[in-house]
């Protein structure tokens, strides 16, 4: 089996992060470094993969009447979805706080670095309202801000460091947290005074928990908008259609095989991989789990967490004070990436160019890459950092 080594070389070091995106700079002109074990004359250059067919027409005619496509997994919703504004909730991501609630739901999932070598992850839901537990919750990190408004997302969470307060107290963002949690016996009792909640089966701070209709009372009671503002942009993700799906083979040699990604290296403490199941197009999350079992599992259904898109996307980044917090650059650059769909991998690069423009990946040749319909994992990576995909 090919096996890839994946570095991306450190691009120009990046002063000014201290709200999560720093200054605009020119594009850093930085590539991926691919160890690949064939010879010269297989191997086919970016400049002679061929340019992509036109995406035949997407199937509009929805199994059920009024159903429509999702923006963030093309799937077919309830049509009275379709202008209701997803949330973003904070989930951390250690042993301690496992299993994690409702994840599996995520139509999109983030996953980065914050202080101390964990990873926090960020669950985009679409479809949330009659979700009944979801968490457990934690606090912000300024540079997922920034990512939940690509998506006119709510952002949830509870509390944050100082760090959060620039992009948290602008007008334009809608957040719920809440430093004063109901206690189990309250949700028990069906009272939904609290945006979150308490439960009496693990130790806090791994014991913070929302819902569905604690999320609409908080709205209401915020008055935010449940349908998109005027702020959010459509076409964030580019699909290719059902019926010819993107297999990236049009890429040639320069599409790597891709059974198996390991972002041990990247994320040192959880170590989390992928692997690609060829019999429904998947890939399956796994990580170093306190019980030894390394499936990623929802606690609320017993179901593995299963991707049919990966995108791995390389940032600049400082370690801000002596606590460990992090600051990633959200935009205003150009940086690599890869992205892996159907067992393959190509090379991409990544742009955003606002608060609430969507992250566009482009393949090598420039054109916006095609992700196929199902749900997203997005492993934002620091510069410098490794992954190993084979």
């Amino acid at each position: 089996m090919k096996k890839l080594a994946v570095l991306l070389l450190a691009g120009l070091t990046c002063t000014a992060l201290l709200a999560g995106c720093g200054k605009k700079e020119e594009p850093v002109e930085t590539m991926a470094v691919n160890e690949l074990d064939t010879t010269p004359e297989t191997v086919v250059t970016p400049e002679s993969v061929p340019e992509p067919t036109e995406s035949e027409p997407q199937e509009d005619v929805p199994p059920e009447e009024g159903m429509v496509r999702s923006p963030l997994t093309n799937e077919w919703i309830r049509g009275e979805l379709e202008n209701q504004r997803p949330i973003a909730v904070m989930i951390p991501n250690e042993n301690a706080c496992l299993p994690q609630y409702g994840i599996s739901n995520a139509d999109i999932l983030y996953e980065c670095n914050v202080e101390g070598s964990m990873t926090r992850l960020m669950a985009v839901f679409k479809d949330w309202k009659g979700m009944e537990r979801i968490g457990n919750i934690r606090s912000c990190r300024d540079y997922y801000v920034y990512w939940a408004k690509e998506w006119d997302a709510v952002y949830c969470h509870i509390g944050g460091p100082f760090y959060i307060l620039p992009i948290i107290n602008e007008p334009s963002t809608n957040n719920i947290t809440d430093a004063v949690l109901a206690s189990d016996s309250s949700q028990k009792k069906g009272l939904v005074d609290a945006a979150f909640y308490r439960t009496d089966d693990r130790k806090a701070p791994h014991n913070a928990y929302t819902s569905g209709d604690r999320i609409e009372a908080a709205m209401q009671k915020l008055n935010y908008s449940e349908t998109y503002t005027e702020n959010y942009e459509s076409g964030h993700f580019k699909f290719a259609s059902a019926s010819a799906p993107n297999t990236l083979e049009q890429y040639g040699a320069n599409a790597l095989n891709a059974t198996k990604i390991d972002l041990a290296n990247a994320y040192v403490k959880t170590k989390p991989y992928f692997e690609y199941n060829a019999s429904d197009g998947l890939y399956y999350r796994f990580q170093d789990m306190q019980n030894g079992d390394k499936k990623h599992i929802d606690g609320a259904n017993n179901q593995q967490l299963a991707f049919k898109n990966i995108l791995v996307q390389f940032a600049h980044y400082e370690t801000r004070d002596a606590s460990g917090y992090l600051g990633f650059q959200c935009h205003d650059t150009t940086k690599d990436g890869w992205f892996f769909t159907n067992g393959k991998g190509i090379h991409v690069t990544w742009q955003k160019t606002s608060d609430y423009g969507a992250t566009k990946f482009y393949d090598d040749n420039g054109n916006e890459i095609e992700l196929n319909t199902g749900k997203t994992n997005i492993c934002i990576v620091e510069d410098g950092k490794t992954f190993d995909a084979e």
